[in-house]
């Protein structure tokens, strides 16, 4: 399997992209995608929370673009500025929640992007494993990025 190029234009987190400032999801760039590509799913994780592995972000059925745009729709299903469904984060919302890492603490955020032949029959506001036994037999590619924030 040929990786997934994986990039944010940050390393850093900014405070528009977290509990800090407006909290908008950022832009994200994927390259190399493989022929055959139907679907995107994005995976934004917290490795530092205590109990590790805090879940920010889920999206899926996103359309194939080589450019995730910022500021995604915190709804259940977009259709601008990316046609996509998102599930339920462990904030217990819809959509994209941003750093908000205890004070005095920098967090890293791990942003996983799969390459998908399919598109995947699971309803909006799902969670992390329910996306992860939909993905089973599906990920043509995958790729990573990461950022950091602290407050």
């Amino acid at each position: 399997m040929k990786p997934l190029a994986v990039r944010l234009p940050i390393t850093h987190f900014p405070p528009n992209y977290t509990c800090d400032g407006t909290d908008i999801s950022p832009a994200i760039e994927i390259r190399d995608l493989e022929h055959g590509t139907r679907s995107l799913a994005l995976i934004l994780l917290d490795p530092d929370a205590p109990g590790g592995n805090f879940v920010h972000w889920l999206c899926w059925n996103m359309e194939v673009v080589t450019t995730v745009p910022e500021n995604i729709p915190k709804e259940p299903e977009t259709t601008f500025p990316v046609a996509a469904r998102q599930g339920t984060n462990d904030f217990d919302r819809i959509g994209y929640g941003g750093p908000c890492p205890p004070h005095g603490h920098e967090h890293r955020y791990d942003f996983k992007v799969y390459a998908l032949d399919t598109l995947l029959d699971l309803a909006p506001g799902a969670r992390l494993p329910d996306l992860n036994a939909a993905m089973q037999g599906h990920v043509l590619q995958y790729g990573d990025a990461q950022a950091v924030y602290g407050r």
